[in-house]
């Protein structure tokens, strides 16, 4: 009897080392999986399976695979918080995400208080990470940044122009736009129109005559793709030639999809094409291998799970608080859109903003890789 009572235990305790050694760790993607935005979503979804199923085949991290946990946060503020409350109580140690400015900012509040470490790769606003949060991170830039290589181009081809700013009154959009006046203002240019809109509108028709009344030259917006293509493309059936400028929150080819001939002429400012990074070939051929476009934020969610995995080996462990510590310690992470390395606010600490012109290819599509512009 005692012979069997000891050998239960042993076998027991060996399932529970065997367990424990095989663990999943969980990651959540939290992103809008629905909704208007749902095609940067399916970027964020991509770019983490992907890089989990790469850092699994290799062993996983600390010898623990990875488990991806989706939350769809629709772009909603309060949805958001839901998917933060979700993953608490799933026991997700790391989130991906979110997408929107304006979601990222208060669910980063709920991961906070559940020991969670966040790293958005699409978050702009500069209050995300500046509030002295132990847990917030962002692969990307930030609007000042982005804002004021805007404001600099448009001063630089429209200063004897009239240069109307609009956004979507979001924190990402209304933040990007004002950043933008800012930069404006610097350089002595005043916007002759400052308007917000509704995201969600369909028929834009009052802002385009007051634009047209306003003899604008060039339109700039702040906000996101499916707006943004719907004035686009309003403008030019209404007879205005002005071009539109965004921001990354267009650089999508369904912003194209939607303003149609109006795309062609864009401009707009995003980091350099990451599926052009050398450090990303390998991946961006498995991407294409299955039949998707590695396009816009995919590789910079791919670089996320890079970023946490290497910060764990190095803590050597998997507490998001010891991960985190090593993030903020100035070392450079071997990711898909090269170096990285941040600093104490979570920030990456080389914002590389350029501007690009969408225009059509040799295969009649309009886009936007390979056209920089000055």
């Amino acid at each position: 009897m005692k012979k069997s009572i000891v050998g239960t235990l042993a076998l027991g305790l060996g399932l529970l080392l065997s367990s424990t050694a095989f663990a999943q760790v969980k990651i959540g993607v939290g992103a809008p999986l629905t909704g208007p935005n749902a095609a940067v979503g399916d970027q964020f979804k991509h770019g983490v399976e992907q890089a989990v199923t790469d850092l699994n085949a290799a062993g996983g991290i600390l010898g623990q695979k990875l488990e991806v946990s989706l939350g769809d946060d629709v772009s909603d503020p309060k949805q958001g918080v839901s998917v933060a409350n979700k993953f608490a109580g799933e026991g997700v140690k790391f989130v991906v995400g979110h997408y929107n400015s304006g979601v990222s900012i208060p669910a980063s509040e709920t991961y906070e208080e559940s020991g969670i470490l966040q790293i958005s790769p699409g978050s702009t606003n500069p209050v995300y990470t500046e509030r002295n949060l132990w847990n917030t991170f962002r692969t990307c830039g930030r609007d000042d940044q982005q804002g004021s290589v805007a404001g600099a181009y448009l001063a630089k081809h429209y200063k004897d122009k009239n240069v109307a700013v609009v956004h979507d009154k979001t924190p990402y959009g209304k933040g990007l736009a004002d950043e933008t006046v800012k930069a404006l203002e610097a350089a002595g240019i005043k916007p002759v129109i400052y308007e917000g809109v509704n995201t969600g509108e369909k028929d834009y028709s009052a802002l385009v005559s007051k634009l047209k009344a306003a003899k604008v030259d060039v339109i700039y917006f702040g906000g996101l793709y499916t707006e943004a293509g719907l004035i686009s493309r309003q403008t030019r059936d209404q007879g205005l030639s002005a071009p539109l400028m965004g921001g990354d929150g267009i650089a999508s080819s369904e912003y194209a999809a939607i303003a149609g001939p109006g795309a062609a002429g864009t401009l707009m400012t995003f980091s350099p094409d990451p599926r052009k990074n050398p450090a990303a070939q390998e991946v961006v051929a498995k991407f294409k291998a299955s039949n998707f476009d590695p396009e816009t934020y995919t590789l910079y969610s791919y670089a996320a799970v890079q970023v946490l995995a290497q910060a764990a080996e190095e803590a050597k462990s998997l507490e998001p608080e010891k991960v985190a510590e090593v993030i903020h310690s100035g070392k450079a992470f071997k990711t898909v859109i090269g170096d990285l390395s941040f600093d104490k606010k979570g920030d990456i600490t080389r914002p590389d903003y350029i501007v690009y012109e969408w225009r059509k290819g040799a295969d009649g599509n309009v886009g936007y890789s390979g056209n920089e512009v000055e």
